[in-house]
């Protein structure tokens, strides 16, 4: 397999100058040759293949100890002017940061294999889909690619002779911390990673090109591509609204993006179809409306907390084809486990690091005793998910109703409201906040600003990301309503007040309810917010009283958020559009009132 396109070949050629592989493998996207990669990767403990009657062609994975999240503050966007990137993301000059890798990347190659895969985001061909090439020294790289991209002959097809294509490079190399680098340069369509071999750091389709690159593709070309789930509730009617919805990490998104419908409403036949976990990319459809994909073809999901309770469609997504990285590996059956999976850690175990475990010595509170690493992961196909969505492989995407952002807030947001208008709607994007959690590398629990759940993803300068909100507010001639949820308010002893999971759904049929003119809402200086009896609460162990509680606003911390968002909004710098102040201020102005 190869191609005529020029560029194509000009660059991969250029490339294998640089690393010098002894010898370069075209991916076909074919199972006879992922096969054959798998069993080579057991063969150098790269991979582990786990019980085949119980997991059927399922894999363990062991990242290097030092590599077990994305690391922000060795991701730069490398344009030509500082001010393109912005204050919040890092910036190097390209012609530095070319220059510096080089060197990095020099023989990094020598004596391995050098993979190249051809790779679609979104349905190979259609009006939404743009292509990929990653070069990658890893074998675990090209697997975990083939379930979360659409690899294969059919995409160098569809490049054709003279198509452009989104350029990645990426060596393994020594996996040294101190020369970890995962750099952008939009401007050129073109990424670079070296010396890591976590997925978030080395997947290029997955972060750095479905977001950091698209969102720059986006803004130029009229579309956006956004760090959200997309979900279809369907009522017993056999109707399907469409919702995306964008958390931080550990907000659970991915639970909302697979919700099991609660007791009272499948009885009724309500279900939710799953369109995507994590990104979407949305255009102006034909009849005015916003039009979402998902340009994945699978799931990166953290493991810990996943269970029977919290996502069983998740969980049941992981039994087969599926890889799963830095878990804990049960030996007693050649299984995986992790915390909150299940109450029983195996006797017989090995933990994330490769050590023997021993479970009767984990204490919740210190995370070095944890089997599996916080941040650890299965990577599974979407179309093994009970709950995918049959519009998944629809060229055209799904209809978009209701846009949701949402955050981990102890006391200020209250459990839903609605924007104003799609300019307020941007502005409530833009001052979202939550907790840090294990998902990036750092410290956990401080509440960090984070608009649109893209603080770590936007490919340009944050500013203009918000005026590129604002303006396809003014190209989409019907737009979705924009709301803020959060399902984390906390009571004086800092237990969670909503039930949240599948309950969450309660609030999805009131946000639909609105987007159809169905109920009435009462207008606060943040917005509008339910009627606390249109919350259905049928077979919930809450009062109405609870419910009043949980929509309070709290005019006190609110003000106390708007220096907060000042502050943010000064550290993002001058580029921040006038209509978000305007926005800032006319809040704070009802706050007062």
């Amino acid at each position: 397999m190869t191609t005529n396109n020029k560029k194509v070949l000009a660059w991969i050629d250029e490339m294998s100058k640089m690393t010098k592989p002894s010898k370069i493998v075209w991916i076909d996207g074919s199972e006879e040759q992922a096969e054959k990669l798998r069993a080579e990767a057991c063969s150098t403990g790269e991979l582990i293949k786990l019980n085949q009657k119980l997991l059927p062609n399922c894999y363990l994975h062991r990242t290097a100890v030092n590599d077990v999240a994305r690391v922000e503050d060795r991701t730069f966007i490398c344009t030509r002017k500082k001010e393109d990137a912005g204050n919040i993301n890092n910036w190097m000059d390209p012609k530095e940061c070319y220059e510096k890798l080089s060197k990095l990347y020099d023989g990094s190659m020598a004596g391995k294999t050098m993979y190249i895969i051809p790779y679609s985001m979104g349905i190979v061909g259609s009006d939404f889909a743009k292509i990929g090439i990653e070069l990658t020294d890893s074998v675990y790289v090209v697997l975990n690619m083939l379930i979360m991209t659409r690899v294969g002959k059919n995409v160098l097809d569809a490049l054709g002779d003279n198509g452009d294509f989104v350029k990645g490079l990426h060596a393994r190399a020594q996996l040294d911390e101190k020369n970890r680098y995962i750099v952008h340069f939009p401007e050129d369509n073109t990424i670079w990673s070296i010396n890591s071999g976590y997925g978030g750091n080395v997947l290029l389709g997955k972060k750095c090109f479905a977001l950091r690159i698209a969102s720059y593709l986006g803004r130029k070309e009229g579309w956006m591509a956004e760090h959200m789930l997309i979900l279809g509730l369907e009522s017993p009617d056999g109707n399907i609204k469409y919702i995306c919805a964008a958390f931080p990490s550990a907000c659970g998104k991915t639970n909302l993006a697979m919700l099991i419908p609660p007791e009272i409403y499948a009885k009724k036949g309500y279900k939710v179809w799953c369109v995507g976990d994590d990104i979407a990319w949305l255009r102006v459809g034909s009849d005015g409306r916003l039009w979402a994909v998902n340009p994945e073809n699978g799931f990166f999901g953290v493991a810990p907390g996943t269970n029977e309770k919290s996502n069983p469609n998740a969980l049941h997504t992981t039994k087969k084809n599926t890889i799963f990285t830095n878990v804990v590996h049960n030996l007693d059956n050649n299984t995986v486990w992790w915390e909150g999976l299940d109450k029983n850690p195996p006797a017989n175990a090995i933990d994330w690091k490769g050590n023997k475990w021993d479970y009767t010595k984990y204490n919740k509170n210190d995370k070095s005793t944890c089997g599996a690493h916080p941040n650890s992961r299965f990577t599974a196909m979407a179309t093994n998910c009970p709950c995918i969505s049959s519009e998944f492989n629809n060229p055209a995407g799904v209809p978009i109703t209701a846009i949701v952002f949402g955050g981990r807030r102890a006391k200020t947001a209250p459990l839903v409201y609605q924007s104003t208008s799609w300019q307020n709607g941007a502005f409530v994007g833009s001052i979202m906040a939550s907790e840090t959690t294990a998902a990036a590398a750092g410290a956990v629990g401080v509440v960090r600003r984070d608009p649109m759940a893209m603080r770590p993803f936007v490919g340009y300068d944050m500013g203009d990301y918000f005026a590129h909100w604002l303006s396809m507010g003014t190209r989409i001639p019907h737009p979705p309503k924009i709301f803020h949820v959060n399902w984390f308010r906390t009571d004086d002893e800092g237990n969670f007040i909503w039930p949240g999971f599948g309950d969450n759904m309660r609030v999805l049929l009131w946000i639909l309810d609105r987007c159809a003119g169905n109920v009435d809402a009462d207008i606060t200086p943040i917005g509008y917010i339910p009627k606390p009896e249109d919350i259905n609460i049928e077979g919930l162990d809450i009062a109405l009283d609870t419910v009043k509680e949980l929509l309070k606003v709290d005019k006190a911390s609110w003000l106390e958020d708007i220096e907060n968002i000042k502050a943010f909004y000064k550290q993002i710098g001058d580029r921040v559009p006038v209509t978000m102040y305007d926005e800032l201020a006319a809040l704070e102005a009802r706050l007062k009132a």
